[in-house]
């Protein structure tokens, strides 16, 4: 089973990070490769949530948040649908602190099932495309 994976240190303290972040509603408010976003039911911080968000040529994503933990600055959520021909796909997103910099450690990763001849590209297309895309945006967005 694949395990795309990308971190960032983040120039904000870790609840900093984390109380944005803990928001599931807000992605396209900072993720590049998010035209638009918006819930279909629940609040940015209701397990069960549905967000639909549209890519820059219009795919359409839809995905629920299955739990979100404040001790652990953690939060993961499955596609519901996906133009990426992936099963089983779980994603989670966790902010912890630096301790000797007050900083953000922030890391995202997921698990999929998929057939093997696609297996390379979806890997590294969530991993650079999608999770360490992100991660920069937010480095920015700190800075």
């Amino acid at each position: 089973m694949p395990k795309p994976y990308a971190s960032a240190v983040l120039p904000a303290s870790a609840e900093h990070v984390w109380a944005y972040l803990r928001d599931f509603s807000n992605i396209a408010d900072w993720h590049p490769a998010i035209a638009s976003g918006e819930l279909e039911n629940g609040s940015g911080d209701q397990v069960g949530s549905v967000r639909r968000l549209s890519g820059p040529g219009g795919e359409t994503f839809r995905e629920r948040l299955l739990a979100l933990d404040d001790a652990e600055r953690s939060c993961t959520y499955e596609f519901v649908e996906s133009p990426f021909p992936v099963r089983g796909y779980r994603a989670t997103l966790r902010v912890m602190p630096v301790t000797d910099s007050g900083q953000a450690f922030a890391e995202w990763w997921a698990w999929f099932d998929s057939d093997a001849k696609d297996e390379e590209w979806l890997t590294k297309a969530f991993g650079q495309g999608v999770f360490a895309t992100g991660l920069a945006a937010l480095r920015e967005r700190f800075s």
